[in-house]
């Protein structure tokens, strides 16, 4: 059993920007038109460093961004199952062309280039993880967060971010519904303080028995239900079934 607090959110996705944007989809959760030009405009960075961006990379700094202090250096989990899908679909493209590689877009498209983007533009000098699991990437990358609490970490930034894949990836990755990056702050669970409007959680491991997996991308589930005001709900891959539990 893992146990925090979540100190704050912020999640994007094309035409989902702002927190009551996100409360009108979690009480009517559809699929949003996603034509793979809509993203976050990172006003915080100079034009030259927004420029260099992926998409999936505003995504991710975009909704990250407004939870770190500007003095606070915290650990980064960054999870995402499929990664810099587009990105990659190019480099191939030129492969098959004959086209010479860039290096500086090949670097960028290994999976944790994005955590490294995070670093050097925050001037973050600690921790920071990149994850790739499979549908259940969100509470793999929770557990990481998790446990940087319990190493001593005050905080911890975790975001969870995937691009909708190009069409040829269209019979392969079926998970993604739509664009999205989900930014969470943890910390540590306090009862003798008040309790915050993320409220305190448990999640636990169970074992599956072929239960039907979640209509949505997990972080995108815990999003709504959060906004819901639901206090327990199951996600289920394969054999592991994660119990949520708001304990506060």
């Amino acid at each position: 059993m893992i146990a925090f607090r979540l100190e704050g959110w912020r999640a994007w996705a094309p035409g989902l920007d702002s927190a009551s944007d996100w409360q009108a989809w979690a009480q009517a959760p559809q699929v949003v038109p996603d034509d793979a030009q809509a993203q976050p405009a990172c006003a915080f960075l100079p034009t030259l460093q927004r420029r260099r961006l992926s998409r999936l990379a505003r995504m991710t700094l975009g909704t990250a961004w407004p939870l770190c202090g500007d003095a606070e250096q915290l650990p980064f989990v960054f999870g995402s199952r499929h990664g810099e899908t587009p990105r990659t679909w190019q480099l191939l493209g030129e492969v098959a062309d004959g086209r010479p590689l860039s290096p500086t877009q090949f670097g960028l498209s290994v999976h944790n280039a994005i955590a490294g983007q995070w670093s050097i533009l925050r001037g973050q000098r600690g921790e920071s993880v990149a994850i790739a699991g499979e549908a259940d990437t969100f509470e793999h990358a929770l557990l990481e967060g998790a446990l940087q609490l319990v190493a001593g970490a005050p905080s911890v930034l975790l975001v969870v971010a995937e691009e909708l894949p190009p069409p040829a990836y269209a019979q392969w990755i079926a998970d993604v519904p739509f664009s999205y990056a989900v930014a969470l702050r943890l910390g540590k669970t306090d009862t003798s303080t008040e309790t915050p409007a993320g409220g305190d959680w448990q999640l636990r491991l169970g074992r599956g028995h072929g239960d039907a997996p979640c209509a949505w991308p997990h972080a995108l589930d815990f999003l709504r239900a959060l906004l819901a005001r639901e206090t327990a709900f199951q996600h289920t891959w394969k054999a592991r079934r994660w119990n949520w539990q708001r304990t506060r």
